[in-house]
Protein backbone atom coordinates (compact mmCIF):
# COMPACT_ATOMS: atom_id res chain seq x y z
CA UNK A 1 0.00 0.00 0.00
CA UNK A 2 1.29 3.44 -0.97
CA UNK A 3 1.53 6.46 1.28
CA UNK A 4 -0.11 9.86 1.42
CA UNK A 5 2.00 13.02 1.66
CA UNK A 6 1.39 13.12 5.42
CA UNK A 7 2.49 9.51 5.89
CA UNK A 8 5.62 10.08 3.80
CA UNK A 9 6.76 13.24 5.60
CA UNK A 10 5.99 11.97 9.10
CA UNK A 11 7.67 8.62 8.33
CA UNK A 12 10.88 10.46 7.40
CA UNK A 13 10.80 12.47 10.61
CA UNK A 14 9.84 9.56 12.87
CA UNK A 15 12.65 7.42 11.46
CA UNK A 16 10.34 4.56 10.51
CA UNK A 17 7.38 3.73 8.29
CA UNK A 18 4.14 5.01 9.79
CA UNK A 19 0.52 4.94 8.71
CA UNK A 20 -2.57 6.95 9.57
CA UNK A 21 -3.89 6.45 13.08
CA UNK A 22 -0.48 5.84 14.68
CA UNK A 23 0.89 8.01 17.47
CA UNK A 24 4.51 8.96 16.85
CA UNK A 25 7.34 11.12 18.11
CA UNK A 26 8.82 13.01 15.17
CA UNK A 27 11.67 15.46 14.64
CA UNK A 28 10.73 18.93 13.43
CA UNK A 29 12.49 21.21 10.97
CA UNK A 30 10.89 24.55 11.83
CA UNK A 31 9.16 25.74 15.03
CA UNK A 32 7.45 29.08 15.44
CA UNK A 33 5.29 31.10 17.81
CA UNK A 34 3.86 34.59 17.55
CA UNK A 35 3.35 37.33 20.08
CA UNK A 36 -0.13 36.09 21.04
CA UNK A 37 0.99 32.53 21.80
CA UNK A 38 4.76 32.71 22.20
CA UNK A 39 4.77 34.21 25.71
CA UNK A 40 2.90 31.14 26.97
CA UNK A 41 5.54 28.87 25.41
CA UNK A 42 8.36 30.86 27.01
CA UNK A 43 6.64 30.78 30.40
CA UNK A 44 6.24 26.99 30.18
CA UNK A 45 9.93 26.57 29.36
CA UNK A 46 10.84 28.69 32.37
CA UNK A 47 8.66 26.50 34.61
CA UNK A 48 10.44 23.39 33.29
CA UNK A 49 13.88 25.01 33.53
CA UNK A 50 14.36 24.35 29.80
CA UNK A 51 15.05 27.80 28.37
CA UNK A 52 16.78 26.71 25.18
CA UNK A 53 16.11 26.06 21.50
CA UNK A 54 17.11 23.06 19.40
CA UNK A 55 18.06 25.15 16.34
CA UNK A 56 18.65 28.90 16.52
CA UNK A 57 17.89 29.62 12.85
CA UNK A 58 14.74 27.51 12.70
CA UNK A 59 13.22 28.42 16.07
CA UNK A 60 11.35 31.60 15.24
CA UNK A 61 9.51 34.18 17.33
CA UNK A 62 7.24 36.53 15.39
CA UNK A 63 6.06 39.85 16.75
CA UNK A 64 3.35 40.48 14.19
CA UNK A 65 -0.13 40.18 15.68
CA UNK A 66 0.09 43.38 17.72
CA UNK A 67 2.47 45.29 15.50
CA UNK A 68 3.07 47.73 17.09
CA UNK A 69 1.71 46.95 20.54
CA UNK A 70 -1.47 48.78 21.49
CA UNK A 71 -1.26 48.41 25.28
CA UNK A 72 1.23 47.75 28.06
CA UNK A 73 0.22 44.11 28.59
CA UNK A 74 1.11 43.30 24.99
CA UNK A 75 4.32 45.31 25.24
CA UNK A 76 5.37 43.25 28.26
CA UNK A 77 4.56 40.02 26.41
CA UNK A 78 6.66 41.13 23.45
CA UNK A 79 9.48 42.11 25.80
CA UNK A 80 9.45 38.53 27.12
CA UNK A 81 9.95 37.20 23.57
CA UNK A 82 12.81 39.60 22.87
CA UNK A 83 14.55 38.57 26.09
CA UNK A 84 14.07 34.87 25.28
CA UNK A 85 15.58 35.46 21.84
CA UNK A 86 18.60 37.22 23.34
CA UNK A 87 19.11 34.44 25.89
CA UNK A 88 18.69 31.44 23.56
CA UNK A 89 19.58 32.77 20.11
CA UNK A 90 16.10 32.01 18.75
CA UNK A 91 15.41 33.98 15.57
CA UNK A 92 13.33 37.10 16.25
CA UNK A 93 11.15 38.60 13.52
CA UNK A 94 10.24 41.93 15.07
CA UNK A 95 7.58 44.58 14.47
CA UNK A 96 7.26 45.51 10.80
CA UNK A 97 9.21 42.55 9.44
CA UNK A 98 6.15 40.63 8.26
CA UNK A 99 3.35 38.26 9.22
CA UNK A 100 4.42 34.80 10.42
CA UNK A 101 2.66 32.64 7.82
CA UNK A 102 3.93 34.66 4.89
CA UNK A 103 7.46 34.89 6.27
CA UNK A 104 7.61 31.13 6.87
CA UNK A 105 6.89 30.28 3.24
CA UNK A 106 9.15 33.02 1.93
CA UNK A 107 12.20 32.29 4.05
CA UNK A 108 12.06 28.98 5.92
CA UNK A 109 9.79 26.15 4.76
CA UNK A 110 10.81 23.62 2.10
CA UNK A 111 9.15 20.55 0.56
CA UNK A 112 9.18 17.55 2.88
CA UNK A 113 9.64 19.63 6.05
CA UNK A 114 7.75 19.02 9.26
CA UNK A 115 6.70 22.42 10.59
CA UNK A 116 4.85 23.23 13.82
CA UNK A 117 3.64 26.56 15.13
CA UNK A 118 1.62 27.98 17.99
CA UNK A 119 -0.93 29.32 15.52
CA UNK A 120 -3.78 27.45 13.87
CA UNK A 121 -2.96 28.81 10.41
CA UNK A 122 0.52 27.27 10.40
CA UNK A 123 -1.06 24.88 7.87
CA UNK A 124 -0.46 27.59 5.24
CA UNK A 125 3.01 26.15 4.55
CA UNK A 126 1.49 22.88 3.36
CA UNK A 127 1.20 24.38 -0.12
CA UNK A 128 4.96 23.80 -0.36
CA UNK A 129 4.55 20.06 0.21
CA UNK A 130 5.42 20.32 3.91
CA UNK A 131 3.49 18.76 6.79
CA UNK A 132 2.74 21.97 8.65
CA UNK A 133 0.36 22.22 11.59
CA UNK A 134 -0.65 24.33 14.55
CA UNK A 135 -0.28 23.13 18.13
CA UNK A 136 -0.79 24.42 21.65
CA UNK A 137 1.78 26.59 23.35
CA UNK A 138 3.05 23.83 25.66
CA UNK A 139 3.66 21.43 22.76
CA UNK A 140 5.45 24.22 20.92
CA UNK A 141 7.55 25.00 24.01
CA UNK A 142 8.88 21.43 24.02
CA UNK A 143 9.41 21.57 20.25
CA UNK A 144 11.56 24.67 20.74
CA UNK A 145 13.65 22.95 23.39
CA UNK A 146 13.84 19.39 22.05
CA UNK A 147 13.21 19.65 18.31
CA UNK A 148 10.53 16.97 18.58
CA UNK A 149 6.76 16.66 18.84
CA UNK A 150 4.30 13.84 19.37
CA UNK A 151 1.26 13.60 17.16
CA UNK A 152 -1.19 11.21 15.57
CA UNK A 153 -0.69 10.55 11.86
CA UNK A 154 -3.91 11.89 10.33
CA UNK A 155 -6.15 10.22 7.81
CA UNK A 156 -6.28 12.14 4.52
CA UNK A 157 -9.27 13.60 2.70
CA UNK A 158 -8.49 14.29 -0.95
CA UNK A 159 -10.18 17.15 -2.81
CA UNK A 160 -9.89 16.91 -6.59
CA UNK A 161 -10.57 20.38 -7.98
CA UNK A 162 -11.34 20.53 -11.70
CA UNK A 163 -12.23 23.12 -14.32
CA UNK A 164 -11.61 26.75 -15.17
CA UNK A 165 -12.55 29.41 -12.65
CA UNK A 166 -15.04 31.98 -14.01
CA UNK A 167 -14.14 35.66 -13.98
CA UNK A 168 -14.22 37.07 -10.47
CA UNK A 169 -13.74 33.67 -8.81
CA UNK A 170 -10.50 33.05 -6.90
CA UNK A 171 -8.86 30.47 -4.69
CA UNK A 172 -10.60 31.90 -1.61
CA UNK A 173 -13.91 31.00 -3.25
CA UNK A 174 -12.71 27.43 -3.84
CA UNK A 175 -11.84 26.81 -0.21
CA UNK A 176 -15.00 28.55 1.02
CA UNK A 177 -17.02 26.32 -1.31
CA UNK A 178 -15.33 23.23 0.13
CA UNK A 179 -15.87 24.37 3.73
CA UNK A 180 -19.50 25.14 2.93
CA UNK A 181 -19.96 21.61 1.60
CA UNK A 182 -18.25 19.64 4.37
CA UNK A 183 -18.85 21.99 7.34
CA UNK A 184 -16.58 23.72 9.83
CA UNK A 185 -15.85 20.35 11.46
CA UNK A 186 -15.95 18.24 8.30
CA UNK A 187 -12.23 17.49 8.30
CA UNK A 188 -11.43 17.51 12.02
CA UNK A 189 -7.88 16.19 12.55
CA UNK A 190 -7.66 15.13 8.90
CA UNK A 191 -5.04 16.08 6.35
CA UNK A 192 -6.76 17.92 3.51
CA UNK A 193 -4.94 17.25 0.24
CA UNK A 194 -5.80 19.38 -2.80
CA UNK A 195 -5.12 18.31 -6.38
CA UNK A 196 -6.59 18.50 -9.89
CA UNK A 197 -6.02 20.71 -12.92
CA UNK A 198 -7.46 23.78 -11.20
CA UNK A 199 -4.92 23.52 -8.39
CA UNK A 200 -2.09 22.86 -10.86
CA UNK A 201 -2.90 26.13 -12.65
CA UNK A 202 -2.90 28.25 -9.47
CA UNK A 203 -0.03 30.53 -8.44
CA UNK A 204 1.75 29.82 -5.18
CA UNK A 205 -0.03 32.77 -3.55
CA UNK A 206 -3.39 31.27 -4.48
CA UNK A 207 -2.30 27.86 -3.20
CA UNK A 208 -1.27 29.39 0.12
CA UNK A 209 -4.76 30.87 0.40
CA UNK A 210 -6.29 27.40 0.15
CA UNK A 211 -4.01 25.60 2.60
CA UNK A 212 -4.22 28.52 5.03
CA UNK A 213 -7.92 27.83 5.53
CA UNK A 214 -7.74 24.04 5.95
CA UNK A 215 -8.04 24.59 9.69
CA UNK A 216 -11.37 26.37 9.15
CA UNK A 217 -12.79 22.93 8.31
CA UNK A 218 -11.02 21.41 11.30
CA UNK A 219 -8.11 20.12 9.22
CA UNK A 220 -4.84 19.14 10.88
CA UNK A 221 -3.02 20.38 7.79
CA UNK A 222 -3.60 21.35 4.17
CA UNK A 223 -1.31 19.89 1.51
CA UNK A 224 -0.52 20.37 -2.17
CA UNK A 225 1.94 18.27 -4.17
CA UNK A 226 5.07 19.98 -5.42
CA UNK A 227 5.49 20.76 -9.13
CA UNK A 228 7.22 23.23 -11.45
CA UNK A 229 5.29 26.12 -9.87
CA UNK A 230 6.75 25.12 -6.51
CA UNK A 231 10.22 24.84 -8.01
CA UNK A 232 10.02 28.29 -9.59
CA UNK A 233 8.81 29.84 -6.33
CA UNK A 234 11.69 28.32 -4.38
CA UNK A 235 14.17 29.46 -7.01
CA UNK A 236 12.83 33.02 -6.75
CA UNK A 237 13.32 32.83 -2.98
CA UNK A 238 16.90 31.57 -3.34
CA UNK A 239 16.08 28.00 -2.26
CA UNK A 240 15.90 26.22 -5.60
CA UNK A 241 18.23 23.53 -4.26
CA UNK A 242 15.60 22.63 -1.66
CA UNK A 243 13.05 21.53 -4.25
CA UNK A 244 12.00 17.90 -4.22
CA UNK A 245 9.02 16.00 -5.53
CA UNK A 246 6.46 15.38 -2.83
CA UNK A 247 3.17 13.73 -3.76
CA UNK A 248 0.93 10.90 -2.61
CA UNK A 249 1.42 7.49 -4.18
CA UNK A 250 -1.15 6.39 -6.76
CA UNK A 251 -2.19 3.53 -4.46
CA UNK A 252 -2.29 5.59 -1.26
CA UNK A 253 -5.30 5.12 1.00
CA UNK A 254 -7.59 8.15 1.30
CA UNK A 255 -10.38 8.13 3.86
CA UNK A 256 -12.53 10.29 1.58
CA UNK A 257 -12.27 11.67 -1.96
CA UNK A 258 -14.41 14.64 -3.02
CA UNK A 259 -14.51 16.10 -6.53
CA UNK A 260 -15.12 19.83 -6.97
CA UNK A 261 -16.16 21.41 -10.29
CA UNK A 262 -15.39 25.13 -10.43
CA UNK A 263 -16.69 26.04 -13.89
CA UNK A 264 -19.97 27.41 -12.53
CA UNK A 265 -18.68 28.60 -9.17
CA UNK A 266 -19.66 32.12 -8.12
CA UNK A 267 -17.88 34.48 -5.73
CA UNK A 268 -18.70 33.39 -2.18
CA UNK A 269 -19.02 35.03 1.22
CA UNK A 270 -19.09 33.40 4.65
CA UNK A 271 -21.90 35.00 6.66
CA UNK A 272 -22.02 35.32 10.46
CA UNK A 273 -21.40 33.55 12.64
CA UNK A 274 -19.57 30.52 11.24
CA UNK A 275 -17.14 30.05 8.38
CA UNK A 276 -19.31 27.31 6.83
CA UNK A 277 -22.32 29.65 6.50
CA UNK A 278 -21.32 30.20 2.88
CA UNK A 279 -23.52 31.97 0.33
CA UNK A 280 -22.96 32.83 -3.32
CA UNK A 281 -22.99 36.44 -4.44
CA UNK A 282 -26.29 35.96 -6.31
CA UNK A 283 -28.01 34.85 -3.08
CA UNK A 284 -26.98 37.95 -1.16
CA UNK A 285 -29.49 40.77 -1.02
Amino acid sequence: MGKTISEKVISEHAGRDVKCGEFVVAKVDVVMAQDGTGPLSVQELKKMNMERVFDKENSILFIDHASPSSRKELSNAQKLLREFSQKTGAFLSDVGEGVCHQRLVEDWVNPGNLVVGADSHTCTSGALGAFSTGMGSTDIALAFALGKVWLKVPETHKFVVKGTMPEGVYSKDIILHIIGKIGADGATYKAMEFEGDTIENLSMSSRFTITNMAVEAGGKTGLISTDETTRKYLEERGRGDKFREIKSDSDANFEKVLEIEVDKLEPLIAFPHTVDNVRSISDIK
